[in-house]
């Protein structure tokens, strides 16, 4: 009796709160219908938006061609903003889907729908006859899903928001290419896209990369680019391999995609004593947008590898404290992998927000590298990843690159408590275009680490003030400042000529003077770039020859050094050398050719066990022990000439993701006067052939 009674009880209540849900419940109001009373608003809404759609929608040539009857099945809704947003379409062809996307694109926002006075969403179904048939003759009948009025509880009025969420994985609109992410930095990819941002007259800035697609896609359609190459494959696993990401989800909010990341190569070096050289990366590669104005990139490595023998006996010469063996260069640090090869885990990733037009801010880890040029004088991308932000402004003609990095010393010497040291870095890069052909650049950075327990600077958070004047202020030893010019001049729109001016520490006395004073730490960059050579279309060459004085980018202070991770964070071969670059680069749609010739000058240190005086090269070394005050010139010390050929040809597999096949080899020739750890008599022939994507620069050339 007592159970009877509560069923009858809870009968009794739902019946009268279904009786009374109607009176709380206002349908959605379509534009015009305004003034209708209630019980006349969901006749209006379906006539309404039936006409709407007889007069908006274009049928496709394909169903008029093929003489298709049929309808198509629509499911919408009318979220708590009064915005309509479709959630799945049913129709025999992707041209009808998309024309009802854009129909539904183009309604105007209606008034929502509220339950007991607060909005709500309101699901509706409806079917549209193929052909169309005038709502005046037969208007289609839409289905309310559920109404607000079956919902008796709070609890399930809040469960619709789930089933609100629309994900639309029926078409990615290639949100990438025209978003603030970073182009992939890498020299043969950016050539593509070089001489147009080179042209005269634009008002383009090219020395601070990587850049963000947005600021390319002015000048370089990528869409287009991407069409062109499209094989045109109907099956998933084809269209997958040669032209889609593997993972692309949009909607209205957000956005992203998914791709694997290889790295697989297999060569032979035939100066070692090893068999074979390998490299077997494994990766995932996801970016994504939230809204117009946040993107986001996370990419993480596993990798294991073995190369040839000066490379290995390099990454090796870089060991960090502690027992791990090696740092691949422009990786990371490398513990052992079975008895003559290296693991490297990497991850790299950053967030972009632009909040006006005229501003980007990144916070992330990975590299950063300014210049026009194969190499950079002023920050390269040479070293390991490392933590940064990063401010760009652009406005008129000028656009102005802030960054602060934290970086490591990961050297014995300066090891505490196996902890390795913190420093920190900071530079200034302001770029102008003075005309439609000439581009002028400032440069200055500085390094300082936490003595005093003084952490981040905050003096150097300023993104205006002048960082010799606080290195000055906050003491001699506070701090490396160095600064840097450079020039770009457009002579056509084939040809370019660019260079950099670095100045470590300057005496106008010593200079003048003519002895050739180790304060002058200085070095230079002149390059010139020849766009579609020789009438060739897609051919690029280029020529560059750079110099760096003895001493330059070291310090009196043992941590001071221009480097992170044992790496220096300008120009590979730290300082006292002199080197010329000849490069040639051609496209010819999926296939690619790279051709690179180094001739150079080093100049290292002994350290036989009677000589161990500082020549230069080392900018890790102290300038304390150096061998002279004056007389100094480039390649001294163990004097040693290098040259060095890279030739590579391959084929893109996928261009959306970069994956592409290749083949390569290497020439090493190093002849220097006395046999050193440092510079060993080598004469190295490389073979390598490999599937990669190419995300960042591999330099092999130091």
């Amino acid at each position: 009796m007592k159970n009877c009674c509560i069923i009858i009880f809870t009968f009794f209540i739902g019946f009268l709160n279904a009786q009374t849900i109607d009176s709380y419940e206002k349908p959605p109001i379509f534009p015009g219908c305004e003034g209708q009373p209630i019980d006349a608003l969901k006749v209006c809404f379906n006539n309404r938006i039936n006409q709407h759609i007889y007069s908006t929608f274009k049928v496709p040539q394909i169903v008029n061609d093929e003489s298709y009857k049929g309808d198509i099945k629509i499911l919408f809704e009318v979220d708590k903003e009064g915005q309509v947003n479709l959630l799945h379409i049913d129709a025999v062809y992707v041209e009808l889907k998309d024309e009802i996307k854009r129909v539904f694109e183009s309604l105007s926002k209606v008034s929502p729908g509220t339950y007991n006075g607060r909005p709500t969403y309101y699901q509706y179904s409806i079917s549209v006859k193929i052909p169309l048939v005038d709502p005046e003759i037969l208007t289609s009948e839409i289905k309310p899903l559920p109404s607000v009025k079956e919902i008796v509880d709070l609890n399930d009025l809040v469960s619709n928001e789930f089933d609100s969420v629309n994900i639309n994985t029926t078409k990615y609109e290639k949100l990438e290419y025209k978003s603030q992410l970073n182009i992939p930095f890498t020299h043969n990819y950016y050539s593509k896209f070089d001489q147009q941002m080179n042209g005269l007259g634009t008002n383009s800035h090219t020395a601070a990369k990587p850049f963000v697609y947005s600021d390319v896609s002015k000048y370089y359609d990528f869409e287009a680019e991407k069409e062109s190459l499209i094989k045109g494959t109907d099956g998933w696993w084809s269209r997958k391999l040669w032209d889609e990401h593997l993972v692309a989800v949009q909607s209205k909010e957000y956005w992203f995609t998914l791709n694997p990341i290889f790295d697989l190569q297999l060569g032979k070096d035939t100066e070692a004593d090893f068999n074979t050289t390998f490299n077997n990366t494994r990766g995932l590669l996801i970016q994504g947008g939230l809204g117009k104005k946040f993107n986001f990139t996370v990419s993480v490595f596993e990798s294991q590898g073995r190369f040839a023998q000066y490379f290995n006996q390099y990454a090796e010469s870089l060991k960090a404290s502690g027992s791990d063996p090696a740092i691949i260069p422009g990786r990371g640090i490398a513990k052992r992998f079975k008895d003559d090869a290296y693991d490297y885990p990497v991850a790299e990733a950053y967030v972009s927000y632009t909040p006006s037009d005229f501003i980007n801010i990144q916070f992330g880890h990975g590299k950063n590298f300014i210049g026009d040029g194969y190499r950079s004088l002023l920050q390269s991308d040479v070293a390991s990843p490392y933590p940064f932000l990063k401010l760009n402004t652009k406005f008129w003609k000028i656009k102005y690159t802030n960054t602060w990095m934290w970086l490591r010393d990961v050297r014995p010497e300066v090891t505490e408590e196996d902890a390795f040291l913190t420093k920190y870095m900071a530079t200034h890069y302001l770029s102008w275009n003075v005309s439609k052909r000439l581009n002028v650049g400032l440069f200055e950075s500085v390094i300082w680490t936490d003595s005093n327990d003084r952490g981040f600077d905050a003096n150097y958070l300023n993104p205006v003030i002048f960082y010799r004047a606080i290195e000055f202020a906050t003491g001699p030893e506070a701090g490396n400042a160095i600064l840097g010019a450079s020039a770009k001049y457009k002579w056509n729109n084939k040809v370019n000529l660019y260079g950099q001016f670095i100045v470590d520490e300057f005496s106008l006395d010593d200079i003048t003077g003519g002895n050739k004073s180790w304060k002058n730490k200085l070095g230079y960059q002149l390059g010139i770039k020849y766009f579609d050579a020789f009438k060739v279309k897609n051919l690029m060459l280029q020529f560059e020859y750079n110099k760096v004085r003895p001493y330059t980018y070291s310090h009196n202070s043992i941590v001071l050094n221009y480097a992170h991770n044992n790496q220096p964070m300008a120009h590979l071969w730290g300082a006292n050398f002199s080197e010329a670059i000849i490069i040639g680069r051609y496209n010819y749609k999926r296939w690619f050719a790279d051709a690179k010739l180094i001739f150079g000058k080093r100049g290292f240190d002994f350290n036989d066990g009677t000589n161990f005086a500082n020549y230069g090269s080392n900018i890790y070394r102290t300038e304390d022990d150096r061998i002279a005050d004056t007389g100094i010139t480039v390649g001294q010390g163990n004097s040693t000439k290098v040259f060095q050929a890279d030739l590579m040809a391959g084929y893109i597999i996928n261009p959306v993701s970069n994956l592409r096949v290749f083949a390569n080899v290497t020439f090493r020739d190093y002849n220097p006067e006395a046999d050193t750890a440092a510079a060993l008599n080598t004469n190295t022939s490389w073979f390598n052939i490999g599937v990669r994507t190419d995300l960042f620069n591999w330099y092999n050339d130091f």
